[in-house]
Protein backbone atom coordinates (compact mmCIF):
# COMPACT_ATOMS: atom_id res chain seq x y z
CA UNK A 1 0.00 0.00 0.00
CA UNK A 2 1.09 3.53 -0.77
CA UNK A 3 0.47 5.66 2.80
CA UNK A 4 1.02 9.02 2.84
CA UNK A 5 4.95 9.24 4.37
CA UNK A 6 3.67 12.07 7.01
CA UNK A 7 -0.04 12.72 7.95
CA UNK A 8 -0.53 15.59 9.92
CA UNK A 9 -3.17 15.26 13.50
CA UNK A 10 -5.10 17.76 15.31
CA UNK A 11 -6.34 17.49 18.50
CA UNK A 12 -10.14 18.73 19.84
CA UNK A 13 -10.52 17.27 22.98
CA UNK A 14 -11.03 20.32 24.81
CA UNK A 15 -13.22 21.59 22.39
CA UNK A 16 -14.93 18.38 20.58
CA UNK A 17 -14.16 15.97 23.51
CA UNK A 18 -15.29 17.79 26.62
CA UNK A 19 -18.20 19.22 25.40
CA UNK A 20 -20.03 16.08 25.77
CA UNK A 21 -18.83 15.77 29.28
CA UNK A 22 -21.86 16.28 31.85
CA UNK A 23 -19.80 17.71 34.47
CA UNK A 24 -18.11 21.24 33.57
CA UNK A 25 -14.37 20.53 33.08
CA UNK A 26 -12.84 23.07 34.92
CA UNK A 27 -10.95 25.98 33.20
CA UNK A 28 -7.63 25.18 34.61
CA UNK A 29 -7.82 21.50 34.20
CA UNK A 30 -8.66 22.86 30.03
CA UNK A 31 -6.04 25.17 30.11
CA UNK A 32 -3.39 22.30 31.39
CA UNK A 33 -4.62 20.22 28.34
CA UNK A 34 -4.04 22.94 25.80
CA UNK A 35 -0.70 23.68 26.92
CA UNK A 36 0.63 20.31 26.80
CA UNK A 37 -0.84 19.56 23.99
CA UNK A 38 1.25 21.88 22.43
CA UNK A 39 4.42 21.23 24.12
CA UNK A 40 3.55 17.77 22.46
CA UNK A 41 3.61 19.22 19.00
CA UNK A 42 0.38 19.69 17.90
CA UNK A 43 -0.19 22.28 15.70
CA UNK A 44 -3.96 22.33 15.49
CA UNK A 45 -6.02 22.64 18.34
CA UNK A 46 -9.27 23.19 18.82
CA UNK A 47 -9.63 25.35 22.12
CA UNK A 48 -13.38 26.29 22.33
CA UNK A 49 -16.87 27.26 21.12
CA UNK A 50 -17.93 31.05 20.54
CA UNK A 51 -21.68 29.92 20.90
CA UNK A 52 -24.28 31.26 23.05
CA UNK A 53 -23.04 29.46 26.69
CA UNK A 54 -26.54 29.18 28.08
CA UNK A 55 -27.32 26.33 25.95
CA UNK A 56 -23.81 24.65 26.07
CA UNK A 57 -22.29 25.96 29.54
CA UNK A 58 -19.34 23.83 28.84
CA UNK A 59 -17.72 26.90 26.94
CA UNK A 60 -19.01 29.78 29.58
CA UNK A 61 -15.11 29.79 29.85
CA UNK A 62 -14.39 30.42 26.17
CA UNK A 63 -12.59 33.76 26.39
CA UNK A 64 -10.76 32.85 29.65
CA UNK A 65 -9.59 29.96 27.88
CA UNK A 66 -8.26 31.75 24.71
CA UNK A 67 -6.57 34.69 27.12
CA UNK A 68 -4.72 31.74 29.13
CA UNK A 69 -3.33 29.89 26.44
CA UNK A 70 -1.89 33.19 24.70
CA UNK A 71 -0.49 34.62 27.85
CA UNK A 72 0.67 31.31 29.35
CA UNK A 73 4.80 31.06 29.96
CA UNK A 74 4.72 27.48 29.35
CA UNK A 75 3.62 27.69 25.77
CA UNK A 76 3.55 31.60 24.60
CA UNK A 77 6.97 31.46 22.79
CA UNK A 78 5.83 28.55 20.17
CA UNK A 79 2.23 29.84 19.86
CA UNK A 80 3.35 31.39 16.42
CA UNK A 81 3.64 28.09 14.63
CA UNK A 82 0.57 26.62 16.25
CA UNK A 83 -3.26 27.44 14.55
CA UNK A 84 -6.00 27.88 17.61
CA UNK A 85 -9.44 27.56 16.40
CA UNK A 86 -13.04 28.23 17.66
CA UNK A 87 -16.43 27.16 16.56
CA UNK A 88 -18.83 29.80 15.60
CA UNK A 89 -21.70 28.54 13.88
CA UNK A 90 -24.09 31.63 13.70
CA UNK A 91 -23.28 35.29 13.62
CA UNK A 92 -23.45 36.41 16.97
CA UNK A 93 -20.54 33.57 17.60
CA UNK A 94 -18.51 35.32 14.71
CA UNK A 95 -18.78 38.41 16.21
CA UNK A 96 -16.98 37.37 19.40
CA UNK A 97 -14.62 35.67 17.35
CA UNK A 98 -13.89 38.94 15.80
CA UNK A 99 -13.74 41.31 18.87
CA UNK A 100 -11.32 38.88 20.86
CA UNK A 101 -9.17 38.61 18.20
CA UNK A 102 -9.18 42.06 17.93
CA UNK A 103 -8.75 42.53 21.56
CA UNK A 104 -4.98 40.28 21.37
CA UNK A 105 -6.34 37.19 22.33
CA UNK A 106 -9.20 35.15 19.47
CA UNK A 107 -9.07 32.54 17.97
CA UNK A 108 -6.89 31.83 14.80
CA UNK A 109 -9.09 30.29 12.70
CA UNK A 110 -13.19 29.80 13.03
CA UNK A 111 -15.20 27.00 12.01
CA UNK A 112 -18.79 26.78 10.17
CA UNK A 113 -20.80 23.95 9.75
CA UNK A 114 -23.09 23.05 6.83
CA UNK A 115 -25.22 19.64 6.77
CA UNK A 116 -25.91 17.94 3.04
CA UNK A 117 -29.06 16.86 5.25
CA UNK A 118 -31.62 19.99 5.52
CA UNK A 119 -32.92 18.46 8.28
CA UNK A 120 -29.86 17.48 10.17
CA UNK A 121 -28.11 21.59 9.41
CA UNK A 122 -31.46 23.28 10.44
CA UNK A 123 -31.11 21.40 13.70
CA UNK A 124 -28.05 22.02 14.28
CA UNK A 125 -27.88 26.00 13.39
CA UNK A 126 -31.52 26.80 12.87
CA UNK A 127 -30.75 27.80 9.36
CA UNK A 128 -32.20 26.60 6.21
CA UNK A 129 -29.19 25.58 3.98
CA UNK A 130 -29.70 28.93 1.59
CA UNK A 131 -30.15 31.01 4.89
CA UNK A 132 -26.76 29.48 5.97
CA UNK A 133 -24.61 29.57 2.91
CA UNK A 134 -25.93 33.37 2.51
CA UNK A 135 -24.37 34.35 5.78
CA UNK A 136 -21.11 32.69 5.60
CA UNK A 137 -20.58 34.63 2.08
CA UNK A 138 -20.88 37.59 4.60
CA UNK A 139 -19.05 36.63 7.35
CA UNK A 140 -16.33 34.79 5.75
CA UNK A 141 -14.48 38.06 4.28
CA UNK A 142 -14.75 40.07 7.69
CA UNK A 143 -13.07 37.10 9.36
CA UNK A 144 -10.47 37.08 7.09
CA UNK A 145 -9.89 40.73 7.47
CA UNK A 146 -9.92 40.30 10.83
CA UNK A 147 -6.49 38.08 10.71
CA UNK A 148 -8.56 34.66 10.92
CA UNK A 149 -8.35 31.87 8.70
CA UNK A 150 -12.20 29.82 8.19
CA UNK A 151 -13.08 26.21 7.88
CA UNK A 152 -15.91 25.08 6.33
CA UNK A 153 -17.12 22.02 7.65
CA UNK A 154 -19.52 19.16 5.47
CA UNK A 155 -20.95 17.07 7.51
CA UNK A 156 -23.85 14.22 7.35
CA UNK A 157 -21.35 12.52 4.45
CA UNK A 158 -22.04 8.91 4.82
CA UNK A 159 -25.61 8.66 6.61
CA UNK A 160 -28.06 11.57 8.73
CA UNK A 161 -29.27 10.26 12.06
CA UNK A 162 -32.29 12.26 11.43
CA UNK A 163 -32.89 11.33 7.33
CA UNK A 164 -30.63 8.70 7.04
CA UNK A 165 -28.97 7.60 3.89
CA UNK A 166 -27.53 10.56 1.85
CA UNK A 167 -25.61 10.68 -1.28
CA UNK A 168 -21.79 11.41 -1.42
CA UNK A 169 -22.32 13.32 -4.39
CA UNK A 170 -23.67 16.45 -2.91
CA UNK A 171 -20.86 16.38 0.39
CA UNK A 172 -18.32 16.94 -2.90
CA UNK A 173 -20.40 19.70 -4.25
CA UNK A 174 -20.86 21.64 -0.85
CA UNK A 175 -16.38 21.10 -0.41
CA UNK A 176 -16.22 22.69 -3.28
CA UNK A 177 -18.81 25.40 -2.58
CA UNK A 178 -16.76 26.04 0.59
CA UNK A 179 -13.61 26.31 -1.43
CA UNK A 180 -15.84 29.28 -3.82
CA UNK A 181 -16.62 31.19 -1.27
CA UNK A 182 -13.16 32.03 0.58
CA UNK A 183 -12.90 29.49 3.08
CA UNK A 184 -9.39 28.32 3.64
CA UNK A 185 -10.03 24.76 4.34
CA UNK A 186 -12.31 22.40 4.71
CA UNK A 187 -12.96 19.73 6.91
CA UNK A 188 -15.17 16.65 6.08
CA UNK A 189 -17.14 14.93 8.84
CA UNK A 190 -18.58 11.98 10.14
CA UNK A 191 -20.27 12.93 13.04
CA UNK A 192 -22.26 10.13 14.28
CA UNK A 193 -20.51 7.08 12.98
CA UNK A 194 -22.08 6.33 10.28
CA UNK A 195 -19.29 5.47 7.74
CA UNK A 196 -17.92 2.62 7.36
CA UNK A 197 -14.56 1.77 5.42
CA UNK A 198 -15.38 1.10 1.88
CA UNK A 199 -17.71 4.42 1.73
CA UNK A 200 -14.70 6.20 2.89
CA UNK A 201 -12.76 4.86 0.75
CA UNK A 202 -14.95 5.67 -1.71
CA UNK A 203 -15.50 9.23 -1.10
CA UNK A 204 -12.34 10.55 -0.51
CA UNK A 205 -11.17 8.49 -3.82
CA UNK A 206 -13.70 10.79 -5.30
CA UNK A 207 -12.52 13.84 -3.10
CA UNK A 208 -9.20 13.94 -4.62
CA UNK A 209 -10.23 13.03 -7.98
CA UNK A 210 -12.37 16.59 -7.83
CA UNK A 211 -9.64 18.45 -5.80
CA UNK A 212 -6.08 16.88 -6.90
CA UNK A 213 -4.60 17.98 -3.59
CA UNK A 214 -5.61 16.81 -0.45
CA UNK A 215 -3.74 19.72 1.82
CA UNK A 216 -6.74 21.42 2.43
CA UNK A 217 -8.67 18.97 3.51
CA UNK A 218 -9.11 17.68 7.05
CA UNK A 219 -10.35 13.75 7.52
CA UNK A 220 -12.77 13.87 11.03
CA UNK A 221 -14.46 10.61 12.37
CA UNK A 222 -16.19 9.54 15.29
CA UNK A 223 -15.90 6.08 16.19
CA UNK A 224 -19.48 5.78 17.59
CA UNK A 225 -19.62 2.36 16.28
CA UNK A 226 -15.96 1.34 16.47
CA UNK A 227 -15.01 1.51 13.40
CA UNK A 228 -12.44 4.62 13.76
CA UNK A 229 -9.03 3.74 12.60
CA UNK A 230 -10.60 0.98 10.19
CA UNK A 231 -11.98 4.32 8.42
CA UNK A 232 -8.82 6.27 9.01
CA UNK A 233 -6.93 3.15 7.21
CA UNK A 234 -9.08 3.91 4.43
CA UNK A 235 -8.90 7.11 4.00
CA UNK A 236 -5.09 6.61 4.49
CA UNK A 237 -5.18 4.54 1.40
CA UNK A 238 -7.37 6.70 -0.29
CA UNK A 239 -3.95 9.35 0.26
CA UNK A 240 -5.62 11.60 2.70
CA UNK A 241 -2.57 13.47 5.01
CA UNK A 242 -5.41 15.43 7.37
CA UNK A 243 -6.46 14.17 11.07
CA UNK A 244 -8.06 14.92 13.64
CA UNK A 245 -8.80 13.11 17.14
CA UNK A 246 -9.45 13.39 21.00
CA UNK A 247 -8.15 12.12 23.99
CA UNK A 248 -10.02 8.60 24.72
CA UNK A 249 -11.56 9.23 21.86
CA UNK A 250 -13.98 12.18 23.78
CA UNK A 251 -16.45 13.70 21.93
CA UNK A 252 -20.12 13.90 20.97
CA UNK A 253 -22.99 16.40 20.62
CA UNK A 254 -22.93 19.18 23.30
CA UNK A 255 -24.16 17.57 26.67
CA UNK A 256 -28.24 18.58 27.86
CA UNK A 257 -27.38 17.80 30.93
CA UNK A 258 -23.84 19.75 32.66
CA UNK A 259 -22.99 19.68 36.41
CA UNK A 260 -26.67 18.63 37.98
CA UNK A 261 -28.40 21.14 35.77
CA UNK A 262 -30.57 20.30 32.14
CA UNK A 263 -30.05 22.83 29.36
CA UNK A 264 -30.73 22.85 25.76
CA UNK A 265 -27.45 21.89 24.21
CA UNK A 266 -28.55 19.96 21.30
CA UNK A 267 -31.69 18.32 22.31
CA UNK A 268 -32.08 14.80 22.64
CA UNK A 269 -29.03 12.96 21.86
CA UNK A 270 -28.78 10.46 18.93
CA UNK A 271 -27.19 8.15 21.08
CA UNK A 272 -28.87 5.09 22.84
CA UNK A 273 -26.37 5.55 25.47
CA UNK A 274 -24.39 8.70 25.08
CA UNK A 275 -21.19 6.80 26.61
CA UNK A 276 -20.92 5.22 23.24
CA UNK A 277 -20.57 8.74 21.38
CA UNK A 278 -16.79 9.73 20.74
CA UNK A 279 -14.66 9.91 18.27
CA UNK A 280 -11.04 8.44 16.88
CA UNK A 281 -8.60 8.58 20.12
CA UNK A 282 -5.75 10.89 19.46
CA UNK A 283 -3.72 8.45 21.20
CA UNK A 284 -4.15 5.11 19.39
CA UNK A 285 -4.23 6.96 16.36
CA UNK A 286 -0.84 8.43 17.22
CA UNK A 287 0.74 5.42 17.93
CA UNK A 288 -1.11 3.40 14.69
CA UNK A 289 0.65 5.81 12.45
CA UNK A 290 4.04 5.41 14.22
CA UNK A 291 4.07 1.90 13.98
CA UNK A 292 2.98 2.45 10.51
CA UNK A 293 6.21 4.60 9.55
CA UNK A 294 4.40 7.30 8.90
CA UNK A 295 5.27 10.82 10.57
CA UNK A 296 3.29 13.03 13.10
CA UNK A 297 5.90 15.40 14.13
CA UNK A 298 4.24 14.69 17.80
CA UNK A 299 6.15 13.10 21.15
CA UNK A 300 4.42 10.04 21.27
CA UNK A 301 5.45 9.38 24.63
CA UNK A 302 4.00 12.87 25.67
CA UNK A 303 0.99 11.86 23.98
CA UNK A 304 0.40 8.62 26.20
CA UNK A 305 0.96 10.74 28.99
CA UNK A 306 -1.99 13.36 28.13
CA UNK A 307 -4.08 10.57 27.85
CA UNK A 308 -3.46 8.88 31.21
CA UNK A 309 -4.06 12.34 32.64
CA UNK A 310 -7.47 13.20 30.62
CA UNK A 311 -9.17 9.80 32.37
CA UNK A 312 -8.32 11.45 35.64
CA UNK A 313 -9.51 15.01 34.45
CA UNK A 314 -13.27 13.46 33.65
CA UNK A 315 -12.85 10.63 36.14
CA UNK A 316 -13.57 7.71 34.47
CA UNK A 317 -11.98 5.07 32.07
CA UNK A 318 -11.72 6.27 28.66
CA UNK A 319 -11.53 4.56 25.04
CA UNK A 320 -7.83 4.69 24.52
CA UNK A 321 -6.37 0.99 24.51
CA UNK A 322 -2.36 2.30 23.99
CA UNK A 323 -2.39 4.28 26.96
CA UNK A 324 -2.51 1.11 28.76
CA UNK A 325 -0.77 -1.66 26.21
CA UNK A 326 1.82 1.15 25.57
CA UNK A 327 3.94 1.47 22.51
CA UNK A 328 5.53 -1.42 20.88
CA UNK A 329 8.91 -1.47 21.36
CA UNK A 330 11.53 -0.52 18.50
CA UNK A 331 14.19 -2.75 19.73
CA UNK A 332 14.88 -6.12 21.51
CA UNK A 333 15.53 -6.05 24.88
CA UNK A 334 18.34 -8.21 25.24
CA UNK A 335 16.25 -9.94 27.95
Amino acid sequence: MNYPKKVTIGDITVRDGFQHEEIFIPTQAKLWTLEQLVLAGFKHIEVSNFGNPKGMPQFSDADELFKGIRNSKKVKHLLDDVSLTAITIRERAVERAIQAKLDGYGPDRILFMVSTSESHHRKNSGLSLDEYWKMCEKWIPKAQAAGIKVNGTVSTIWGCPIEGPTEMDKAIEFAQRWMDIGANDVEHADHDGSASPDRVYRYYSMLLDHFQNPDKHIVHFHSTRGWGLANVLAALQAGMTNYEASMGGLGGQPANFVSGVPVSGTGAYYYKDPNLAGLVSTEDLVVMMDEMNIETNLDIDKVLEIGNMTERIVGRRLRSETIKSGRIPKNLSGR
